[in-house]
């Protein structure tokens, strides 16, 4: 896929994101709940997709964004961790604990997708750079 379809298809995520946030809002609970399953199912199976891609190309991919990736997998799997354990909440105070930090864990996790479309914008424009650099090279 090229660089450019690989920015469109993102940016339309993060528009389906948008969407679907907003209407989260208005579900009942058990809505929300198969929402949320989804969700984690489908950031699941990114998240393995993400590591085959990354051990089928490892050669090409610098060792820095592998690790990266086992830096965010290890994170995850934290992260899912104590989503369950909140689900499991029994009284008010640590209930509204676990709201809070399920709202500061999702402030951070925007933030940390923001500073990944700017690591992606350098990468692309970087990997433009280098392909200049090569024509440049090839026609002199």
């Amino acid at each position: 896929m090229a660089l450019s379809d690989q920015l469109t298809k993102l940016a339309a995520r993060a528009k389906e994101l948008e969407e679907h946030a907003a209407a989260a809002q208005a579900k009942a609970r058990s809505e929300l709940e198969q929402d949320v399953k989804r969700a984690r199912d489908s950031a699941e199976a990114q998240g393995d997709a993400l590591r085959a891609s990354a051990e089928d190309s490892k050669r090409g991919v610098s060792s820095w964004w592998d690790g990266v990736q086992q830096s965010w997998n290890e994170h995850m799997s934290v992260a899912r961790q104590n989503l369950r354990d909140a689900e499991n909440a029994v009284d008010v105070k640590t209930a509204q604990m676990d709201a809070d930090q399920a709202d500061d864990d999702a402030a951070f996790a925007i933030d940390f997708a923001y500073s990944a479309i700017d690591e992606a914008e350098y990468a692309v424009l970087d990997a433009i750079l280098a392909h200049k650099n090569l024509d440049e090279l090839i026609n002199a």
